[in-house]
């Protein structure tokens, strides 16, 4: 038989991820030591008291059949947290909605909100989620480019007459991946007033909400009229280690919760009723472990920042999320200096260019190893002849 895909499946092409790995493994096996500083995946546990939650569930016997949903209790942990965090009003019944991660809901919410052909408008840097669900809807994609110039926020007044006309979506991620930035007040403002103009939904992605090192991020939902126009994402997988249990959650305008339910509601049979339960007691009990969280990540961000300063590499501090966006050499690709960087020091991280044709000059750096590993890292980079030569010529 010749067998063959769809035709969607050509928007589908396999990740620089992918290839990341295959190459680092490939490395491994001629015995080069690794370093992974390319994966935004937590190398840390829950806090104790959601693992002993989790393991209480699992021995029960009646927590085995489909959950089909999110349970009442989650729904209104989600909404009492909202509360408590961000002075923002939930109903727990309307506006709260839980998916399978945030990813989930990410790839899916776009087809709810638009048709083939409609417009959705699209950080560039932008997680890269984004770009799949865009595509399972039959939509098109327009970036608006994240730049330095502008604190990496994306200028409203740049986006064409036309394109504003045609948007019926718009998505933001603030604090972001892979740009750690943050929102303002006044640039969520002007968001809402934009939207309400333009008849745009907004989708606020703000999986990184609690680790930030400053000032508490801003929720989009406590802006004034934002829930008439958007719907913000949360996840409890960066801010309390729990990305394997999959479980997040919507939260904002009803009829789009309602919709992404309806969709839901057809795709699959809910989360595990322990993981659920697990949640909740992390919502319930998040301000002691999300500060030492916020602790650990800050060590890592200082001690790494200061000795990649210290060898030349002059990268900004990131003010939040797992993440340093660096600025590599004008002389070299992303996807060139990546590679190259493995060959030379066995560092993996994220060419930028695989987030948008505006990351291209930048690369992506997890802060998800200890300090003693992010150390040995920069001891690499300045055993390295290569790397240290780029540096040289760069200044």
């Amino acid at each position: 038989m010749d067998m063959t895909l769809s035709h969607k499946m050509n928007q589908f092409k396999p990740s620089i991820f992918n290839e990341l790995s295959h190459y680092k493994k490939r490395k491994e096996k001629e015995g080069n030591e690794i370093f992974d500083l390319s994966i935004g995946s937590p190398d840390l546990p829950p806090p104790s008291f959601v693992m002993d939650e989790l393991a209480k569930g699992v021995q029960d016997p009646s927590q085995y059949g489909y959950s089909l949903t999110g349970i009442d209790a989650f729904h209104q942990s989600v909404a009492v947290y909202y509360k408590k965090a961000y002075e923002v009003q939930l109903q727990a019944d309307q506006e709260v909605l839980m998916v399978m991660g945030s990813q989930d809901g990410l790839v899916h919410l776009p087809m709810v909100i638009v048709n083939p052909g409609d417009m959705v408008l699209v950080p560039d840097p932008g997680y890269t989620a984004y770009d799949a669900g865009i595509a399972l809807a039959d939509a098109q994609s327009y970036s608006m480019p994240l730049r330095e110039e502008n604190h990496f926020l994306p200028d409203l007044d740049a986006i064409p007459e036309v394109i504003r006309e045609k948007a019926k979506l718009m998505i933001l991620n603030f604090p972001g991946n892979p740009v750690p930035a943050v929102a303002t007040k006044d640039f969520f403002e002007k968001v809402v007033q934009f939207a309400k103009k333009y008849n745009i939904v907004v989708l606020h992605d703000f999986a990184y909400s609690e680790l930030y090192y400053g000032k508490r991020p801003i929720s989009f939902l406590s802006i004034e009229g934002a829930k008439e126009v958007g719907i913000e994402f949360n996840s409890l997988s960066k801010s309390f280690n729990m990305a394997g249990c999959r479980i997040g959650y919507i939260v904002g305008n009803s009829t789009i919760v309602d919709g992404l339910n309806r969709l839901k509601s057809n795709l699959d049979y809910g989360v595990f009723l322990p993981i659920q339960q697990a949640a909740i007691k992390a919502l319930q009990n998040a301000s002691d472990f999300s500060e030492e969280l916020r602790s650990v990540y800050k060590r890592r961000r200082d001690v790494f920042v200061k000795s990649l300063k210290e060898l030349g590499w002059n990268v900004d501090i990131p003010q939040a999320s797992m993440f340093v966006w660096a600025k590599i050499p004008k002389q070299l690709r992303s996807t060139d200096f990546t590679f190259r960087l493995m060959d030379e020091t066995g560092i993996v991280v994220v060419p930028g260019y695989a987030f948008g044709k505006e990351g291209e000059d930048y690369v992506r750096i997890a802060l998800t190893q200890d300090e003693s590993v992010l150390l040995r890292a920069v001891s690499k980079l300045k055993e390295s002849a290569w790397f240290t030569s780029a540096l040289t010529r760069e200044a």
